[in-house]
């Protein structure tokens, strides 16, 4: 029965990442806005999360990109 359930430590994990953005951000937090794509919260928590990833991404490119 456990295996039809997403995993609970998934879900508080990413709860505790949805509220240190909001307290970071200066963003009202709210834990009903967890997965609510209506949210606008939950919108921008989404933005900064892919901000994030291209980010790291990026890291790994050469920094100088002038043509010579």
């Amino acid at each position: 029965m456990a295996k039809t359930f997403p995993k609970v430590k998934d879900v508080f994990d990413e709860l505790d990442k949805f509220r240190d953005f909001c307290r970071f951000e200066g963003k009202v937090f709210d834990e009903k806005d967890l997965y609510k794509d209506s949210s606008p919260v939950w919108i921008a928590y989404q933005k900064h999360q892919g901000w994030l990833r291209a980010k790291a991404r990026n890291s790994n490119r050469k920094s100088n990109t002038r043509r010579t």
